[in-house]
């Protein structure tokens, strides 16, 4: 057993209010939560003692979509328009992936996660056998989103994948889903809704990123991307729509009716010129937000501080309006929408019983004080910085700038550019 005291707890049950007392974990498990007796102290013998010296103890962040891997194109096909940077960019240099090269290139990913307290990964790739190694081995918590394109063959695909990673591990989970409409067939994605009838299972994937894929979409259907999969049943159980920027009342409407999680990529977005994603206009009518960085080849940073800063920024730009899309709805969105978002519901908040995936966040800093508002601290003023320990399923795996994955940084560095380097000259 574990004890983490002397600590803030901010458990996300009762909005952004801490409460001074203390928590203890079991294996991978939250199993105490409040202040001790000395009686009840004796009677327990704890394996580690963390004494937090009045830090914030709060649920890990979760990141509700990336693709992990591509940290490789990091800083390497920026200041582009999203259509160019895909077809012209990154396509290529991933036709030369392979299961090595994602094994490393996720570790490095992870690395990024850990440090920015993030212990969950919505990630869409591919070479999952490998992915699922980096993951696994580091201690690290994903769910795989299918990543499916092209024809209605690779429905077989998706579903093979969906029964061989559903229950491999613990850490592991795998969703229905596929990239996007404009790189599936229309028999992809009608049988995909058919797979979300067999299963009665959500679906995820990239959903009106951009003007010209809603525009094209509308041209080629009749319909905008969130009608159209609606009209094929994929959405019948639910699921998550990456990015969703460009989103009608009818969208918005569809997303209510059926409980679809819009996933906010405020970073991504704003980099590759896609726009701003109605948020506040969303959460207004009852729609779920989680949060995510996207992939480190358009973000280029796995940092949910940025994002969560983004999330607010943007909204009040766009609203005109300085006290749209609060603090409190921002952390819940990086945290408790994430997990919900990723079907990890027992990793949603801090109570007995849930997973014990947690962040210590450093409030003993320049950028923290004075403590006016920890939650706004958080979002606002916040950063990887504040990072102290990051904490998944009950194992810390990252703690005062050191990891704990099973491979020293150095290492994972050399690989990342040797594998850079070798790709750029084949």
């Amino acid at each position: 057993m574990i004890r983490y005291h002397n600590a803030k707890v901010l458990t996300m049950t009762k909005g952004i209010e801490t409460e001074y007392c203390e928590v203890w974990t079991d294996g991978d498990k939250i199993v105490y939560i409040g202040q001790p007796t000395a009686q009840e102290l004796q009677a327990v013998r704890f394996d580690s003692d963390y004494d937090l010296k009045g830090n914030i103890l709060m649920p890990s962040f979760k990141n509700a979509h990336t693709h992990s891997a591509m940290t490789f194109l990091r800083s390497y096909a920026d200041d582009m328009p999203l259509q160019d940077w895909l077809f012209k960019q990154v396509f290529p240099m991933e036709a030369k992936l392979n299961g090595e090269r994602v094994y490393w290139l996720t570790k490095l990913a992870i690395m990024e996660y850990l440090s920015s307290g993030c212990t969950a990964a919505f990630d869409m790739y591919f070479e999952l056998d490998s992915y699922v190694k980096a993951c696994t081995e580091s201690g690290f918590r994903s769910v795989l989103c299918g990543a499916v394109s092209g024809g209605k063959e690779n429905a077989k695909v998706l579903e093979e994948r969906y029964l061989k990673y559903n229950g491999l591990h613990p850490l592991i989970s795998f969703m229905l889903g596929f990239h996007a409409e404009y790189t599936a067939e229309k028999e992809l994605m009608e049988a995909i809704g058919r797979l979300a009838e067999k299963y009665k299972a959500p679906v995820a994937m990239h959903n009106s990123e951009t003007a010209k894929e809603v525009r094209e979409c509308v041209e080629k259907y009749g319909l905008t991307p969130t009608a159209l999969f609606d009209s094929m049943g994929i959405f019948s159980y639910g699921g998550a729509g990456f990015h969703c920027v460009h989103m009608s009342d009818e969208d918005i409407e569809i997303f209510k009716k059926r409980s679809v999680y819009a996933v906010h990529c405020p970073g991504s977005n704003v980099k590759l010129a896609s726009g701003i994603a109605p948020v506040v206009k969303m959460m207004n009518r009852g729609i779920n937000v989680a949060l995510g960085t996207d992939g480190p080849a358009s973000n280029n940073c796995l940092d949910m501080f940025r994002e969560m800063f983004l999330m607010t920024g943007l909204q009040k730009i766009l609203l005109g309006d300085a006290s749209a899309c609060p603090a409190e709805k921002v952390i819940e969105a990086a945290t408790v929408g994430g997990a919900r978002a990723m079907g990890l519901e027992d990793c949603d908040v801090l109570a007995v019983g849930k997973q014990a995936d947690m962040v210590v966040i450093d409030i003993n800093r320049p950028n923290m004080q004075p403590l006016n508002n920890i939650g706004k601290n958080i979002v606002f003023s916040g950063s990887k910085e504040n990072v102290k320990m990051t904490v998944c399923a009950g194992r810390v795996l990252y703690k005062d700038g050191e990891f704990r994955i099973g491979e020293s940084p150095e290492v994972v560095y050399a690989r990342a550019n040797d594998i850079i380097t070798e790709m750029k000259s084949e």
